[in-house]
């Protein structure tokens, strides 16, 4: 997307908006002086979108599991650290399987059924995976359906209207999560105008509504909802040092050799899931 992708930046930037990227690894590789802007961004979180923008329905496992290690590195050497969310898109049966053998990745976003994270052992009995569903809804690639939106005006009434629905089960004391997909090669002019005016009617609702990225939620499940039997909250101090592992001597061992730093959260001092997560997500594919 040689417009789209700068269209979002200069939007999000202009409004301190963090957001998570999906970033497919040859992606990267191939638009550096993107991924220079998303680092120099600050409170950006560029996120696995694997290597190759493929189906991998019909992939051999062990090609899919090569080419996960080869975009951690590529996000290892161009961005300075490995990513610790992953989102294949396309998935074969074995995608979660093998994000959770590698063991440095706080969630994956292969779902779509439910409006909050939520925990799986299914690939790793005694150590809790995490889920933080994705969205095929609120998401720009309804443009591109032909019962899809059909102006700029229809996403953001949409958008409105989710979020409106979500405050109120908040309110009630249902608190969920609120995704909304963007891609660059889908940014033209009218609907980035569309993406503003939603950012800012979010905004309007002040503490009502928590904007972060993905990993800033993964670090908050981990924190305050894990699953009962597996520990107890956990202390990021605990968790893991920046840059360090998780002492396995310790009461949060079935968490393995998980090595994810404990960034300084957005979190507001009340729990944020009084009220509600949004994330806004973007494609670089």
């Amino acid at each position: 997307a040689r417009s789209g992708f700068w269209r979002l930046y200069r939007l999000f930037k202009s409004r301190n908006l963090p957001v998570t990227v999906f970033a497919v690894g040859m992606a990267l590789e191939r638009n550096i002086e993107a991924v220079g802007a998303m680092k120099e961004a600050g409170n950006w979180e560029i996120a696995s979108h694997g290597y190759r923008w493929w189906d991998y329905q019909d992939v051999d496992e062990d090609e899919e599991r090569e080419h996960i290690k080869r975009t951690i590195e590529i996000h290892q050497n161009l961005l300075g650290k490995r990513p610790y969310g992953f989102y294949q898109g396309k998935p074969s049966i074995n995608t979660r399987k093998l994000v959770v053998e590698d063991g440095g990745f706080l969630y994956d976003s292969d779902a779509y059924n439910d409006d909050l994270p939520y925990w799986t052992m299914e690939y790793s009995p005694g150590r809790p995976h995490l889920v933080i569903p994705y969205t095929l809804t609120e998401n720009d690639m309804l443009f591109t359906q032909p019962h899809g939106f059909a102006s700029p005006d229809e996403f953001t009434n949409h958008l409105k209207k989710t979020l409106d629905y979500l405050i109120l089960e908040g309110r009630n004391g249902q608190p969920k999560m609120m995704s909304v997909g963007l891609h660059c090669r889908l940014a033209r002019p009218a609907r980035a105008a569309a993406i503003a005016e939603f950012v800012d009617y979010a905004k309007s609702y002040g503490r009502e509504v928590w904007i972060c990225t993905r990993e800033e939620i993964a670090n908050h499940w981990y924190e305050n909802h894990l699953p009962r039997g597996v520990g107890n909250p956990i202390d990021p101090a605990v968790f893991g040092l920046r840059g360090g592992t998780i002492n396995k001597g310790n009461k949060f061992s079935f968490l393995g050799n998980l090595s994810a730093p404990r960034e300084e959260s957005s979190t507001p001092s009340s729990s944020p899931m009084n009220a509600i997560a949004e994330s806004t997500d973007g494609d670089v594919i």
